[in-house]
């Protein structure tokens, strides 16, 4: 089953081999979670007793000696054997976060987690600039939210790049309005792993940080009041 949680409880032997060679026994429920990291938990504390994280190969088996898990990456391997299951399932798996909207494919709600947001009833995602704000208001064509983002001005676009493309909207406010710290050419906007300005001469490219621009630099370039700071386009300006 796809996204979803295998969950194994019962009397058990746990051996690791690895960074970390032990053997132990125990009463313990086993999580297998989708991408394939495996973990442990006994009586003890709120950490895993054991695990492997991010699996290569997991492995079930049921035998005459019991069930049977395997899981393998590199070097490290993870064994459970299983002298008694108290139980077994698979759950349901979903990304989590704070409900951002309703999905407009399925109705479903729709979360945000990390720099995706994504519907937890048709699994749907869809990629969005980690520091955007998601504002309640669904996009009129596509029915994704509206975000809100930093790169030169307040920009609201969709979620959708297809649909709003963030890069579009800073380029038709900026395209030509900066000077290349090279040649002096102005530069144009472009979305490659985040909106860039490229130099159409010399090719010279700058990252456009998050944040808002607040005054000009010695240099001429814009200056940027960011999370982290005030600083110039270029962040290899020198200038004061």
């Amino acid at each position: 089953m796809q996204d979803a949680i295998r969950v194994v409880a019962g009397d058990c032997t746990t051996t690791s081999d690895g960074r970390d060679a032990r053997r132990e026994r125990g009463e313990i429920v086993a999580l297998v979670k989708p991408d394939n990291t495996v973990l442990v938990h006994d009586a003890r504390g709120y950490q895993p007793a054991a695990w492997l994280t991010r699996a290569e190969t997991v492995r079930f088996t049921d035998g005459e000696d019991g069930t049977r898990l395997v899981a393998g990456k590199g070097d490290e391997s993870l064994r459970l054997d299983f002298h008694a299951v108290h139980g077994r399932a698979f759950y349901p798996a979903s990304p989590s976060g704070p409900e951002v909207g309703t999905c407009p494919d399925c109705d479903g709600p729709l979360v945000r987690s990390g720099s995706d947001l994504a519907c937890i009833s048709c699994r749907r995602t869809h990629a969005i600039p980690r520091d955007a704000d998601v504002l309640g208001t669904p996009c009129e064509d596509c029915g994704l939210p509206l975000l809100r983002v930093e790169r030169g001005r307040v920009f609201e676009v969709c979620a959708d790049p297809s649909c709003d493309p963030l890069a579009d909207a800073v380029a038709a406010e900026y395209d030509g309005a900066w000077p290349c710290p090279d040649c002096g050419t102005g530069m144009n906007i472009e979305w490659r792993r985040g909106v860039r300005a490229v130099c159409p001469d010399c090719e010279r490219v700058l990252a456009v940080p998050h944040g808002t621009t607040d005054a000009t630099c010695d240099c001429g370039l814009p200056r940027f009041e960011t999370p982290g700071g005030t600083r110039c386009l270029d962040s290899t300006c020198d200038a004061d």
